[in-house]
Order: C-alpha cells, then sequence, then structure tokens
C-alpha cells in the first residue's frame, strides 16, 4: 500500500496546504476547521455529503502532487483509496470572504 505523501513544495496557496496536510495526516479537526459549517462537496461533478466523504480521513490520500492550478486551489496528483484502489485525482478548494472553503470539488483527473 502506498504511502501519504509529505511533499507540499508545490502548493502555493497557505490554506490550501494546511487543509491538506490536515487531510494527508488524518487530523479531522484540523481538516473541518478550515471548511465553513456544511460545506458544499462534489464527486465528478455528482453532490456528495461532506460529512461522509470527512469520515474517510486515514482512508483516502494523496501519494504525490503532481500540480497545482495558477491560483493555488486546485491539486492534482496521485491518490489512494483503500476502497477504490489508486488512481489521479483532484482537490479544488473553493474559499469563502472569511477565508475558510465552502465547497470542495474532487475528481478523477
Amino acid at each position: 500500500m502506498p504511502s501519504p505523501t509529505d511533499d507540499f513544495t508545490r502548493l502555493t496557496d497557505p490554506a490550501v496546504e494546511r487543509a491538506l496536510r490536515a487531510w494527508q495526516r488524518a487530523d479531522s479537526t484540523s481538516w473541518l476547521d478550515a471548511f465553513v459549517d456544511q460545506p458544499g462537496l462534489t464527486d465528478d461533478g455528482a453532490l456528495r455529503d461532506f460529512g461522509a466523504f470527512s469520515a474517510e480521513i486515514g482512508n483516502e490520500y494523496f501519494t504525490s502532487i503532481e500540480k497545482v492550478s495558477p491560483d493555488g486551489h486546485t491539486v492534482t496528483g496521485q491518490f489512494h483509496s483503500e476502497t477504490w484502489g489508486n488512481f489521479r485525482t483532484f482537490f479544488r478548494f473553493v474559499p469563502d470572504e472569511s477565508g475558510k472553503f465552502r465547497q470542495l470539488d474532487i475528481g478523477q483527473a
């Protein structure tokens, strides 16, 4: 089984880096703190339950980060899921005016 990456050198947005570090380290408290109450979530464009997705922390993670969008909000790389195996995916973090994320869009890349 591949290990979670701890190479965040490509990340340019500090809030995205904090959230992704929390996800990678299975730090639920810090992960949830990065988001507004009841944020939106889409998975390959379909609405999903953010709470159910967040409950998978520690079972799913990036094994490498390949690229980051110019605005720093979209991270693409190799991903491991204990349920679905290994595949290339993206996380797009959508901030609100408070600096927390109001939306997370994920999907295969």
